[in-house]
């Protein structure tokens, strides 16, 4: 198996378990020698995994103070494009757009934008994948943790690359399998998502992939508040004994509150907020945060 990122040679590396609760299967992962990026070995998972556990209609618990924190996240990617140069009444594309919170920002904040996904989680989100989907023209197109899910990250990039106006830019975030968050929680790291996620990316494997797809990072992000501290935490919380993810699996009635997981996250959850801040903060210092989004144009011809 070659590299999707660099196409380098692959080498067997991990053995780590399903990132869902009901799944009892552990899953075999290979990596490149080359930048590092690894990729989850067998068959993708179909479109039932994208409609249950952690993808589940059902309201999550805490819902308003949970859609309000998602709200706060959608600042990052908004503040992004506008230092892009991507001004309100630019027309915008969110491949990947899931329940639609940042189509909905984007609009709100004047941009035209729309969005797609294979499993649409939203209302207004028009149900196609990047590879059905046509273009052209566009001023901006964010693929956010999207690639991730991809057997052929390269192949969306240069699909949503010929989407681009000549101006056009490009936004994407992918979790950092260098970072010091899934250095600490091993095979446990929140941000495998096994079996969803099929390329597992380093800094260096998102740029090979980029200049291979014609394209020119001009500024990487290495701290991305939605996901990296919350990552942290639950590495450090993984590393006590806690179930990879628990919180998160428990805001989404993802899994049953057991006794020892209850008592242990009561205990530990506040006492690592923290350090885990205070640990991702330096992570983000050595461009070691747990996620990396990177603002991209074409290469020049």
């Amino acid at each position: 198996m070659t590299c999707p990122a660099c196409g380098g040679a692959t080498t067997p590396w991990l053995r780590a378990p399903a990132s869902e609760p009901a799944d009892a299967t552990a899953y075999e992962l290979v990596r490149c020698k080359a930048c590092g990026t690894a990729v989850t070995t067998g068959t993708a998972p179909g479109p039932a995994a994208y409609a249950s556990g952690i993808y589940a209609h059902e309201p999550p618990r805490l819902a308003r103070v949970l859609g309000a924190l998602q709200r706060i996240a959608t600042r990052l990617p908004l503040r992004a494009i506008r230092r892009a140069g991507i001004s309100p009444g630019a027309r915008i594309l969110d491949a990947g757009a899931g329940r639609g919170r940042l189509v909905s920002a984007l609009r709100e904040h004047g941009y035209r934008a729309e969005g797609i996904d294979s499993s649409p989680r939203g209302p207004g989100i028009t149900r196609a994948s990047i590879e059905e989907h046509t273009a052209d023209g566009l001023d901006a197109v964010v693929l956010w943790h999207v690639l991730e899910h991809l057997h052929d990250p390269a192949a969306a990039l240069e699909r949503a690359r010929d989407w681009l106006a000549p101006s056009g830019v490009l936004l994407v975030a992918v979790p950092n399998l260098t970072s010091l968050q899934a250095w600490i929680a091993g095979p446990a790291w929140f941000h495998l998502d096994l079996p969803r996620h099929r390329t597992h990316f380093t800094a260096r494997g998102v740029r090979e992939l980029l200049g291979r797809t014609g394209l020119e990072p001009v500024r990487v992000y290495h701290f991305v508040p939605e996901h990296n501290l919350s990552g942290m935490w639950f590495a450090l919380l993984s590393r006590l004994g806690v179930k990879p993810g628990f919180p998160f699996h428990l805001l989404k009635r993802n899994v049953r509150l057991s006794a020892r997981d209850g008592t242990r996250l009561a205990i530990a959850g506040p006492l690592l907020l923290v350090p885990a801040l205070v640990l991702e903060l330096l992570a983000v210092a050595l461009r070691r945060g747990g996620t990396i989004a990177v603002i991209a144009r074409r290469q020049p011809a």
